[in-house]
């Protein structure tokens, strides 16, 4: 386990910041008054996670492999990230849904039968803890495959 405390370490800053980032995001009116741009707007959340992605690769490389770190050891390293960040996401979206905007769900299915993008059925089938759970841990998961190649294709030296 001893090879994998950077990146459970990175997984924990990442989680801790998506919930800052959600705490954010209410606080801007994205879960309820400005619910039409949430879409939009929760995008933006990529760039500091990329950089973040950044900083827990080059902590890799700095602080175990001494500066040195081939793509396949970075993209390893951001694979392992990943996984860590996937099985914090279900309680983290846990957390979410229940303590920071609890109303999120209510909000969302509202607007999205109000503005005829979808029947009440299909909302509530789509826009719940559990389908937002799942999400979570695929979105995770995709994201981070990507932003394992491209951060490792950035922190490799030779």
């Amino acid at each position: 386990m001893n090879n994998y405390q950077l990146e459970l370490k990175w997984a924990a800053i990442y989680t801790i910041f998506l919930l800052v980032w959600m705490i954010f995001e209410r606080l801007m009116g994205w879960h309820d008054a400005h619910i039409d741009r949430h879409h939009i707007y929760t995008l933006f959340f990529y760039i500091p996670a990329a950089v973040l992605y950044y900083c827990a690769l080059s902590d890799k490389r700095n602080n175990f492999y001494g500066g040195i770190i081939s793509f396949q050891q970075a993209f390893i390293s951001g694979l392992i990230f990943t996984v860590f960040i996937a099985v914090l996401a279900a309680p983290a979206q846990y957390i979410i849904s229940t303590f920071i905007t609890p109303y999120y769900f209510e909000n969302v299915i509202a607007y999205a039968i109000e503005t005829g993008k979808t029947s009440p059925e299909e909302a509530e089938g789509f826009f719940n803890l559990q389908s937002y759970i799942i999400q979570a841990v695929v979105s995770s998961l995709t994201f981070g495959l990507v932003f394992s190649a491209l951060v490792a294709l950035v922190v490799k030296r030779k």
